[in-house]
This record gives C-alpha cells, structure tokens and sequence, in this order.
C-alpha cells in the first residue's frame, strides 16, 4: 500500500502544486476507497494468441438487431478460435467524428447496444474500449454546466486568450485551435485541437482528473481487459511549448496505470500516439506507464514495400528497433490498417521526399485520398493517407481475386510475424474496398475505410469462394491459425531481421524460454524469387510438413520452424 501511495504521491506533485496538490490526493484516496471492494486479482499473460480485431460496434447491421449482438454472434459463428480480443471503437453517445466527440462516457449509445453485451461479447474475448479523454462533445453536460457557469465544470476545459500566441502548438489538423462559445459571462474561447464539436479537458483541474478516472475503473469493470488512451499525447496543455509529450502528459498516464494496478491489475493500458518513434516509445516509461503503443511507422513502411518491391526501407528500420529495446512487460501493438488513415509522419526520416511521393501517387491512383495538417507557419503538409488498405497495397484495376488477395495477404504476415501483438482492422479481415459513396456524402476522407456492412450480403460474399472477400478472409484466418499455435510469435519472443535479398522479408522469431524458432520469408514482389541459400524446416502453414525451398512464389509467404 504505501509504495504506490508514495508513487502516487510523486506523480501528483508533477501535476499539481499547494491547494490543488492537496485536493487531488485526497480526491484520488476517496476515489480508492469507493473502488476497493471491487478490486480483482491479475488478468492473463499476452500470448501469440493474442491479436485485436479493430472494429466500431455497429460495423456489421441486421435489421431487428442491436449491432453489438450481431458482431459477437458473426464472431462466435465465424472465428471463435483466431479473433480473441476485439478492440470497440467508440460505443458511447456522441455527436461528431464517427464516435470521437464522445456526449456521455458512462452509456452505450441505444442504437449500438448495451453495457451487457459488451460483457456477453467480453465471455469469449478480451474487450478494448476507448477512453477518448483529450476532449468531449460540446454536447456533454460537462461542458453545457461550464457554459452555464457552473463550478468545478468551468475548470474542466481551457478558456484561452485568442489574443495570446500559439504558434508552436503542434496541431494535427488544419482546423482552428480556438472556439467562441457562448456562456453565461458573454463569448469565451475554448482549445479544441481536433474540431469545433471536441472541447479540449483540462487536466489541471483535480476534479475532472478524477472524473476521468473514475471513467477508466467503470471501463475495467465492465470487463476490458484493454483500455485505449486516444490522442493521449495532446492530453495537457502548457503555454509557450508544443503541448505534445509533456512531463506532465507522461505522469497523468502513469497515475491512470497505477490507480487500475490497484483495483484491476490485468488491465491493459495502450497509448496512441502518432509520432516518430523515439516519441512513441517514451510512452512507455520505465515499464511503469502504457503496456503497449502503437507500432505507427509500421502502415506506411508496409504499404512502400509492396508497392515498390523493395524490402530495403522496411528491414532496415525493423532492424533499428534493437536499438531501443523495450521495457520489461510491454509490447508494441502493431497494426497496417485502422479507422484512421495511414500515418505519414512517423516515417519523416526513414523515407525520403522521392519515396513519399510514390506513396502519395499510388494512393490517388487507387482511389484514396492526402489529408494535410497545418504547420506553425502556416503552410501544410501532408498528414495521413485515406485509402483503404487492400485497394492501397493492390490496383483496384486488378480483376484477377485470386492474385490480389495474395498480395494484401502477404502485406498482413509482415505484420502478423512482426515482435508484438496484432491488431486487425475489420475492413482488412473482411477483405473489403475504398468506401467512395461515404467520402462523397460526407466530404469526409476518412470515410472511405469506415463503411458499415449489412451481414446478409456479407455471408453471401463470404460464401462465394472466388470472392475477393472469401479468398481475404480465409486466408486471413488460416494466418492466425498457424500463428497462434508458435510460442516463437510471443509478444515476449525476440526477432532477428535476415536478408535475403530486396524481394524477401525475412526475419527469425525466437522464444529463449521454449526453444521453439521460427523462419519468416515472405516475398514482396510479383516474381518468383530464387532465395540466396536453401531454407529448410516445417511448413506451419501446411500441415506442418518437413520441406526444403530454394525459390518463393509471387506474394508466398513461408513460416518455417526450425530444428
């Protein structure tokens, strides 16, 4: 007990000093006490069974049902076995941004569902929820009170000065920073980093800390196992700096992760950060701050190799992650597809100017789209590609299934193979294309990779065993299935990259504690590729089979354990 009150007490002081010191110990201490009595023992161990499907509540649709009940029974029907987590996507009532200007953090919205089956779905996987705690709709009563002039609820957001000057703000979008609103006291100006519709929190005020925190233990207790921090680096403000990765960003995380090691210590906490690398890995602290963060250069690195044949850029920086190994316990979550776009910074420095282009104009040559974010000079850049996966990393022109989903299958084991846990996104298990019908109605680019699908004409597609979508997810599945069954893909099993050539991805996962090793090779290119050496081992992709191979096929991938 008094080793993380005095832990706690250190982070405190990091936030707060004098009169809001005291108030936040001793908000944080009742807050304890109101939780103890639920507290649970440790939750499970990360395994190479693990992997994350990411997907919004009501992805899949049937008239007559709650979107919630229909996805947890096209999981248990489907994939039972190879999808043991799935990561929600926002469920909660909200008013903007797909689900991210959150109204109220403590319901279900009514058209996706309930808080029981989030907890039926949560029988038979890990749950991860979203704690969008940056900002809250201007919708939420949180905010109508601090209009209204309501005390604490003034504290819980940043009145700024539009006079004041914010140009080293670090801003991810091209959209005002500031807002007028109108309270009580006249026309006020709020930070709202990421729209008009999301008010920026303010972490200062020791009552919204606990009021977010307070949130974070409802989401444990409702059964996830994960929880996820969105947009977390931006989460505190200070003037005269960029806002990003502060002190202060940093201690509020390890205060969230030591208040639910406390009441549920198998809570998971994961960080999104879409920064460059050493950023993003600072977020996981001493082993003391998130379980894992997002592996965000990974999407883009995928998406050049496939699209270039060239494994160069890619194994090199795989490689360079030996340089700054991880904490104890922690993992990278890795990922290629999301309901956001493919991030284009976190690769500043690995490719170059002439190397981005290309990815820029394939991107538009298979129907995606460039959202740019507003620089302090206020010039723009490009931020992120809005593309679908499978259309990014295959032409759209291409009529042939058969070969185009061997190419985005190929793209997935990179990622599969990869040291850490993967996180699937719907779109990509599903084998589905660029959404252009949402990007025109919305004027959303976004929407093009966030389509809802009704499930009658789903299992219809997945039947037809030629279907582009058949052929993406049975081979998907037939991926995890593999991979779940090798200790050598632990999260804690370490990763060698090999070279075998600018055709071949190749690298060696090895679990030090079984022994097991596992050989990956996955060609990249259209050709068949003759490897610079025999390889040679069981085919776990096949029935286990003892095999020796000189040449890989176009798009083969070949997962080899070792003797």
């Amino acid at each position: 007990m008094k080793k993380w009150k005095e832990k706690q007490e250190e982070l405190l002081k990091v936030l707060y000093a004098g009169e809001d010191y005291t108030l936040a110990d001793k908000l944080l201490a009742e807050l304890y006490e109101k939780w103890r009595p639920f507290a649970q023992n440790s939750g499970s161990p990360l395994t190479q069974k693990d992997c994350m499907l990411i997907t919004y509540g009501d992805a899949l649709r049937e008239e007559g049902k709650d979107p919630l009940e229909v996805l947890d029974h096209f999981l248990k029907e489907n994939c039972p076995d190879e999808i043991t987590n799935v990561h929600l996507l926002p469920v909660f009532p909200y008013t903007s941004d797909d689900g991210f200007s959150v109204s109220d953090y403590t319901r279900i919205a009514p058209e996706i569902g309930t808080w029981e089956e989030v907890e039926s779905l949560g029988e038979h996987t890990g749950i991860m929820l979203d704690a969008v705690i940056n900002h809250t709709s201007k919708s939420h009563v949180w905010f109508q009170k601090c209009c209204a002039g309501e005390a604490p609820y003034t504290d819980y957001y940043i009145e700024c000065d539009p006079r004041e000057d914010y140009s080293k703000v670090t801003r991810p979008r091209a959209l005002p920073l500031l807002t007028p609103f109108d309270t009580v006291q006249g026309k006020k100006w709020y930070w709202t980093t990421f729209s008009g519709d999301q008010i920026d929190l303010n972490f200062g005020c020791p009552y919204l800390l606990c009021e977010i925190m307070e949130v974070l233990l409802l989401y444990a207790s409702r059964g996830a196992r994960f929880i996820r921090l969105d947009a977390i680096g931006f989460a505190w403000k200070k003037a005269g700096t960029t806002c990003m990765h502060l002190e202060e960003t940093h201690a509020l995380i390890k205060l969230m992760r030591l208040m639910l090691q406390q009441i549920y210590p198998g809570t998971y906490i994961i960080t999104e950060t879409n920064v460059p690398h050493l950023e993003n890995i600072s977020y996981f602290g001493a082993g003391d701050e998130a379980n894992l963060v997002y592996q965000f250069p990974l999407p883009p690195l995928v998406l050049y190799t496939m699209l270039s044949g060239d494994t160069g850029r890619l194994s090199a920086w795989a490689k360079s992650l030996g340089d700054t190994p991880l904490p104890e316990g922690t993992a990278f979550f890795n990922f290629l597809a999301s309901h956001d776009g493919i991030g284009v910074r976190p690769v500043d420095g690995i490719l170059d100017e002439e190397e981005k282009q290309l990815l820029f104009r394939k991107v538009k040559e298979h129907g995606g789209r460039i959202s740019y974010k507003e620089n302090p000079d206020k010039t723009q850049s490009p931020y992120e590609l809005n593309i679908n996966y499978l259309d990014a990393v295959t032409s759209p022109g291409e009529t042939e299934t058969s070969v185009r989903a061997a190419r985005f299958l190929a793209s997935q084991a990179i990622m599969l193979s990869m040291q850490g846990v993967p996180g699937i996104y719907y779109h990509s298990l599903l084998g589905s294309q660029n959404w252009q019908e949402g990007v025109e109605e919305s004027q959303i680019p976004r929407r093009i990779n966030r389509e809802k699908l009704e499930v009658s004409a789903l299992h219809a597609e997945l039947q037809r065993e030629d279907s582009l979508r058949s052929r993406v997810f049975r081979g998907y599945l037939a991926l995890l299935r593999a991979r779940s069954g090798q200790s050598a893909f632990s999260p804690e099993a370490g990763q060698e990259i090999l070279s075998y050539g600018s055709a071949v991805f190749g690298l060696l996962r090895k679990n030090k504690t079984t022994g097991q090793s596992v050989l990956v090779l996955i060609n990249v290119t259209e050709h068949t590729v003759r490897l610079p050496e025999k390889a040679g081992g069981k085919d776990i992709l096949h029935q286990m089979e003892a095999v020796e191979r000189d040449v890989l096929k176009p798009w083969e991938i070949l997962w080899l354990e070792l003797q």
